[in-house]
C-alpha cells in the first residue's frame, strides 16, 4: 500500500498534521502533490537512482517530497538542516544530489555547501511554483525509491548508508519494518503517530514511511516541548509515539498539575530508542503511563535490532531486549565469544550469515564475515539472552588500569534535580592516565557553583563505588547531542583535548 491507494479509499483522511498549528494535509492532497512533484523531477531529467536532498525543518511538505521520490525510483537524502555549510559540504559530496529541496532561510547555506551542481527547489519560492504549475503525468512509470541517510557523527564525520530503490511498484513493497509495526499494534487506517523528533532522522523518517503505507496519520511536532507533546496526544488522539530518553527526563520534570492536565487515554504505545535511558527514568515513566513503553535498539546501517516490552523490561531492568530475527554475540577484541555477564563488543548476526573462520584459540575476523555487523557498542548478555549496553568503544575510561563505563555514571547524575543533561568523559591525568569528568547542563532554578559541583560528586559517591565517581564537574550551557539524543563525543572531547594539548 502507498498514499494513492489510501487517497482513493479515504481521500479526506489526514496523512500529515502539524501538532502545534493543526495544519493538515489529507491523503488526496498528499497523493496529488507528490505526483506533481514526481512529474517535475522526471521532467527535470532525473532518472531512477538519482538523489534528492531535503534540508527542511519539520513541515507538512516532508510527506509529499518523500513520496515524490519513493514513487518514482529516486533516492531521498535527508540531512540535518542545523549544520553549517562547512559541516554540510562533505555530506553533499557523498550524496551528489541532482536536486536540493530547502527553505528560503537555509538556501544560502545549502548553496555554499553543494555549489552549483544540483538544481534548487526553495520552499516559498521555486518549490511552490513547481508543484502548483506541474500537471501530474498519470502515465509516469512508478517504482519504489530508496533513501540515503547519514550516521549521527558522534565520534567523527557522519557516514552515509543507502537503501537502494526496490525495483518494484510501490504498492507491491511490504510495509517498512512490518513485523515491528504489527507487533506494536499499528492498525491500518487507524493509527495516529506522534513524531516528536526531526523528520530528517532515520527513525522518524522510517516511521513516516511505514505509517503512510498503512494509511495512518503522522502528527509532526514543529519542535519538541514536553507539555506540548502531552497536549498533542490529547488533541490529535495519538495512538503511537516515539521518543528519545532526554524527552522522558523533560516530561517527568513537569509539575504534577501539568502532567495531570491532559487526557492520554488514546495513547497505546510509546516507543523509544537511539540513546541509552537511565533505568530509574524509564521506571518512572512506566509508573506514569503504564506498560505501554516499548524499546528497540539497532544500528541505522541495518545490521539488526533488539526489542523489549515494558513487562519484559520490568523483569530485566536496564536491558534493551533480545535480538529480533537474528542472533547476538558479545565478543572480545579478537572476536571470541565472551561468557554471560562479561562486557565486550556487541555483534548482530543475520539469519543467513556465514560462520566465521576461527583460529585454534577461537579468534575470528568478524568484520569481514558476511552477515555480521557491529557499530562499536559495548554490552553484556544475561542468562536469558537479554542485552545490556554499557557504552561505546573509545568512550571507556581507563583510570589506573581499571575500565570505567560513562553510561553508569550518567545514569546516576541525570537523576539529580540540578542536572538538566550530562555527559561523562575521561580527561588526561598524569598519575592514572585518565580521570573521570562530568560535563553538566544545569537545570532551571540552580546555579553552576563550586558548591553544586561538590554536591554532585558527593551524590555520585552515595550511589557508586568511589573509583567511578567524577573527580571534577564542568558546567556548560548545553551538552552537545545529536537529534537522536546521542552525545556528540567528538565535539565534547575536542574541547578538552584542545585545552590539555596547549
Amino acid at each position: 500500500m502507498y498514499p494513492p491507494v489510501h487517497a482513493a479509499a479515504a481521500p479526506d483522511r489526514p496523512a500529515m498534521v502539524l501538532a502545534g498549528s493543526g495544519a493538515t494535509q489529507t491523503y488526496a492532497e498528499l497523493a496529488d502533490r507528490s505526483a506533481r512533484l514526481a512529474t517535475w523531477l522526471r521532467r527535470a531529467g532525473l532518472v531512477e537512482g538519482d538523489r534528492v536532498v531535503i534540508a527542511l525543518p519539520n513541515d507538512l511538505r516532508w510527506g509529499e517530497i518523500a513520496w515524490a521520490c519513493w514513487r518514482t525510483g529516486l533516492v531521498l537524502c535527508a540531512v540535518n538542516w542545523h549544520l553549517s555549510a562547512r559541516e554540510l559540504a562533505p555530506l553533499m559530496e557523498d550524496a551528489a544530489p541532482r536536486v536540493v529541496v530547502t527553505s528560503v532561510e537555509l538556501a544560502p547555506t545549502l548553496r555554499a555547501a553543494a555549489g552549483d551542481g544540483p538544481r534548487y527547489l526553495v520552499v516559498g519560492e521555486s518549490y511552490d511554483a513547481a508543484v502548483a504549475g506541474t500537471q501530474a503525468d498519470s502515465e509516469l512509470p512508478e517504482t519504489m525509491g530508496g533513501r540515503l541517510l547519514f550516521s549521527s557523527g558522534t565520534t567523527g564525520r557522519p557516514k552515509p548508508f543507502e537503501v537502494p530503490p526496490a525495483g518494484r511498484h510501490p504498492e507491491e513493497v511490504p510495509v517498512r519494518s512490518g513485523q515491528m509495526m504489527e507487533s506494536l499494534g499499528f492498525e491500518p487506517g487507524a493509527c495516529v503517530y506522534l513524531s516528536t523528533g526531526p523528520a530528517y532522522h532515520a527513525a522518524p523518517l522510517g516511521f513516516l514511511q511505514s505509517v503512510h503505507q498503512l494509511g495512518g496519520t503522522v502528527v509532526l511536532m514543529e519542535r519538541f516541548d514536553a507539555e506540548d507533546a502531552l497536549a498533542a496526544i490529547e488533541r490529535h488522539r495519538v495512538t503511537h509515539s516515539q521518543w528519545v530518553p532526554t524527552m522522558f527526563v523533560r516530561l517527568l520534570r513537569l509539575p504534577d498539575e501539568v502532567r495531570e492536565r491532559y487526557d492520554l487515554c488514546s495513547h497505546q504505545v510509546a516507543v523509544h530508542g537511539a540513546a541509552p535511558c537511565a533505568p530509574e527514568v524509564k521506571k518512572a515513566l512506566i509508573d506514569w503511563w503504564g506498560p505501554i513503553v516499548h524499546e528497540y535498539y539497532g544500528a541505522s546501517e541495518g545490521y539488526g535490532r533488539t526489542a523489549i516490552t515494558a513487562e519484559e523490561w520490568l523483569a530485566h531492568p536496564g536491558s534493551v531486549g533480545r535480538s529480533v530475527g537474528g542472533a547476538l554475540h558479545v565478543t572480545d577484541e579478537e572476536g571470541r565469544d565472551l561468557p554471560t555477564g562479561e562486557v565486550g563488543t556487541v555483534w548482530f548476526v543475520k539469519p543467513d550469515a556465514d560462520e566465521p573462520v576461527r583460529s585454534a584459540d577461537g579468534a575470528a575476523d568478524l568484520a569481514s564475515t558476511r552477515g555480521w555487523g557491529a557499530v562499536g557498542d559495548l554490552g553484556r548478555l544475561d542468562a536469558d539472552g537479554y542485552l545490556y549496553l554499557t557504552g561505546r568503544k573509545g568512550q571507556t575510561i581507563i583510570s589506573g588500569g581499571v575500565n570505567i563505563y560513562p553510561r553508569e555514571i550518567e545514569d546516576v547524575l541525570v537523576l539529580h534535580p540540578a542536572v538538566a543533561d550530562v555527559a561523562v568523559i575521561g580527561v588526561p591525568e598524569e598519575e592514572f592516565g585518565e580521570q573521570v569528568k562530568g560535563v553538566v547542563g544545569v537545570a532551571a532554578g540552580y546555579e553552576p557553583t563550586p558548591e553544586l559541583a561538590a554536591a554532585l560528586i558527593s551524590y555520585c559517591r552515595d550511589h557508586l563505588a568511589s573509583f567511578k565517581c567524577p573527580r571534577s564537574i564542568d558546567f556548560v550551557e548545553r551538552v552537545p547531542r545529536s537529534d537522536a539524543g546521542k552525545i556528540l563525543m567528538a565535539e565534547l572531547r575536542g574541547r578538552y583535548h584542545a585545552v590539555t594539548s596547549r
